[in-house]
Parts: structure tokens; C-alpha cells; sequence
């Protein structure tokens, strides 16, 4: 089953909608990011750890519960995405990675969302080249063989991973992938694929510069 966010079957931009909940300074703009899921070490276990302390006291946590369900569907959110567009046999396809930890400024892969697409994409048959600055040995350590053996690591240079690639996926939003360069990326890759898993491109420019662009709820 394909599994969409709900703005992208009503056709709505999220940022619209971010704008509109973050009006009320009650709840504000600080933490209203669309993205491919949350992770790290506490926040995924926080969760459960409610879930399971609730239905101990016999009340169904239908909210928590949802929460939990959705965060597993986002991560899955952009592997739906490129099958759409190049089919679920990605045998020959290759695509670049940036980023590896579940958010920027820091090393920790618990639960990122970046380990569960790479193994899909690994598993449909795809070839990946990742790029993180602190996070690929903390992956490589936590990968099975037959997945760590499909990905070609490179903490150096991000720009260096998109020679002949099929799509450039932005999984973690380090700051130092923002101000994107659309000529070597034009230069480099085979065609012409964003998937924005954090939004953190703009996407009227991505296009303008002639890539076909998908994004989270956009």
C-alpha cells in the first residue's frame, strides 16, 4: 500500500499549514518541521514507554498510538515516493544520500530515519552512496553486512557521492547541505531527482533549475 501524507492527497502545501498552527502562540513555530520521521534515543522510547504505561492502567492511548504509527509510515514516506517514480525494482538505480543521523548536530543513529530507507532501497535492488560529516562510522557499526556492502561511505565531500546518480536524497538537515549548489548538481547527476525529506530546499528553485522535485507534503 503507497502511503501518503495527508496534505499530499488534499493537495495542500504543509507549509501553509505550519503557518497557520504556528499563528497561535500557544503552540509557535519551533518545532512544527515536516520531515521523513523522528529518532534518536529518547524520544522513540518516551513514547512507547507511554503507550505501554497506559494500557497498564487500562486506557487505550489512542493519541500516543497514532503518534507511534505515523512517525513508522514517515520513514517510509519517501522509499513510496521512489517507487512511484522509478518502480519497486531499483536494480542498476543509484542514488545519493545526505545525511545519516537522525538530526543535525550530532552523531546518534538510534532509531534514524536513514537506516530504515537505505535498507528498503538496498533491498529493492538500489546502490547507495551516503554522505554524513560525523556519522558513518556510528552506521557502519550498526549495519548488516549485506546492506553495509551496497553503500559507498564518504564523510569528506557531499558534492563528491552525486557523480552519475539517479537522485539526491536529503535525509538529515545539516546546515552545510542548505544553500544547495544546482550546477555541480546538474553537472554530476544522471537525472535529475530531488527528495527532500526535511524541506529544507526550496523547491520553486530546485525546479526552476530544472529538477523534478518531491518533498514532504508539498
Amino acid at each position: 500500500m503507497t502511503v501518503f501524507s495527508w496534505c499530499d492527497r488534499l493537495d495542500i502545501d504543509v507549509e501553509e499549514v505550519r503557518k497557520g498552527i504556528g499563528s497561535d502562540k500557544r503552540i509557535g513555530y519551533s518545532f512544527i518541521y515536516p520531515g521523513c520521521g523522528y529518532g534518536g534515543s529518547c524520544f522513540p522510547k518516551d513514547v512507547k514507554a507511554l503507550i505501554h504505561t497506559f494500557i497498564e492502567y487500562g486506557i487505550n492511548p489512542l493519541v500516543l498510538k497514532s503518534v507511534d504509527d505515523r512517525n513508522s509510515l514517515q520513514k517510509e514516506l519517501m522509499v513510496n515516493q521512489i517507487f512511484e517514480t522509478f518502480g519497486n525494482n531499483l536494480t542498476g538505480f543509484k542514488f545519493a544520500v545526505w545525511g545519516l543521523s537522525f538530526k543535525p548536530g550530532t552523531n546518534d543513529i538510534r532509531e534514524a530515519p536513514s537506516i530504515v530507507i537505505i535498507e528498503k532501497l538496498i533491498n529493492a535492488g538500489a546502490i547507495i552512496y551516503a554522505h554524513d560529516p560525523v556519522s558513518i562510522k556510528d552506521i557502519e557499526s550498526s549495519l548488516p553486512f549485506s546492506v553495509k556492502e551496497k553503500i559507498i561511505f564518504n564523510e569528506t565531500d557531499h558534492y563528491s557521492i552525486l557523480e552519475n546518480i539517479d537522485a539526491l536524497l536529503l535525509i538529515t538537515e545539516w546546515k552545510l547541505y542548505r544553500n544547495v549548489n544546482y550546477k555541480i548538481l546538474a553537472a554530476k547527476m544522471k537525472q535529475k531527482f530531488i527528495f527532500d525529506g526535511r524541506n529544507q530546499f526550496d523547491p520553486k528553485l530546485a525546479r526552476k533549475s530544472g529538477f523534478i522535485y518531491k518533498g514532504i507534503g508539498r
